[in-house]
């Protein structure tokens, strides 16, 4: 995904999303994306060949032979998305837009560490643990005890991104 700072120079993001959990994985931040940096970041997300069995992937220059080695010898199979085809990767295409409405719309990037911190937070401390997705019937990606359907008791609102969202959960 290509964004500005603000002083209008491009920058760039890199996401890897798991399409069954609707999670984020993997979040990094570049000015100049080249297939070292995408499969540097493929290794980053990979560890000890731990990785999913297929990565669908635009037909981008970003990716390309370097990323397609790493790919493979991790034992990732890759699936190139056909020319003009946005729905086969819908899932990544519905983020990109969630992204772009709920998080950066709102906020004036200063720089790369500044995107990197902003976009971590939104994805890994928002979008995966408390935010609820209509792909998975409304759940959070990364669940757990506060998937109770009846709640009775006082609530707290904790704000992410400096207020501009917010994560309700049970007081204790």
């Amino acid at each position: 995904m290509q964004t500005y700072d603000l002083w209008f120079r491009p920058i760039f993001a890199f996401f890897i999303i798991d399409v069954n959990a609707k999670r984020v994985v993997h979040v990094a931040v570049t000015r100049a994306p080249t297939q070292a940096w995408t499969a540097q970041r493929l290794r980053n997300a990979t560890p000890f060949g731990q990785g999913p069995k297929f990565i669908i992937r635009d037909r981008d220059d970003k990716f390309g032979a370097v990323f397609d080695r790493v790919a493979k010898g991790a034992g990732i199979r890759i699936l190139r998305t056909a020319i003009q085809a946005p729905l086969m990767n819908s899932v990544c295409e519905r983020f990109l837009g969630s992204v772009r409405r709920e998080c950066l719309d709102h906020v004036m990037i200063l720089g790369e560490a500044h995107l990197q911190h902003v976009l971590a937070e939104y994805a890994l401390s928002y979008f995966n643990t408390a935010r609820p997705h209509q792909g998975i019937g409304q759940q959070i990606p990364v669940s757990g005890e506060r998937l109770r359907t009846r709640f009775t008791g006082s609530v707290t609102a904790i704000p992410v991104l400096g207020g501009l969202h917010h994560d309700y959960r049970a007081a204790a």
